[in-house]
């Protein structure tokens, strides 16, 4: 139990649309809905959407977190570290800490889904430093991008 008081409290939090930070890149659309920073650490929810044909990452797995994953429309591949799943509107995959899995959009219109983590681990600067790197033409050695995944407790599988 993590609430003691006997009356409850005031305490929601209500974000309106505007003041949602989203990562625009070319191929995907990264948007913090609720970034562990607005969740007491609870949980980071995130919504991603993919345009047509825009692959996504390897195989990989977290040590510090989970990861849940609810597609909201059209057709997210999704890894669950056995097979690849074509996941349509209302499916889930959850991946628990050392969970190995991955997405991707191979087909020819866009999807979106949810991405929760859980506790809410800061991947929003995870997501915000790729896209630095890929707007600044920057191309990482093996060796940096192992550097940079593991700061943000990503690890290849």
């Amino acid at each position: 139990m993590t609430y003691l008081g006997d009356t409850g409290e005031i305490s929601a939090l209500y974000r309106p649309a505007a003041e949602i930070q989203s990562v625009v890149r070319p191929l995907s659309t990264s948007t913090f809905v609720a970034p562990g920073s607005v969740t007491n650490g609870q949980y980071g929810l995130f919504r991603w959407d993919m345009r047509p044909e825009s692959g996504g990452p390897d195989a990989h797995f977290h040590k510090t977190f989970s990861e849940a994953f609810y597609v909201l429309d059209g057709t997210v591949g999704l890894f669950n570290g056995d097979k690849w799943v074509d996941a349509k509107a209302g499916d889930y995959l959850y991946v628990p800490e050392g969970g190995v899995h991955a997405f991707h959009n191979k087909s020819d219109a866009a999807a979106s889904m949810l991405i929760l983590f859980a506790p809410g681990a800061p991947r929003e600067k995870y997501f915000i430093e790729l896209a630095e790197i890929a707007e600044s033409g920057r191309k990482l050695t093996d060796e940096e991008w192992l550097e940079l995944w593991a700061r943000h407790d990503q690890y290849p599988a």
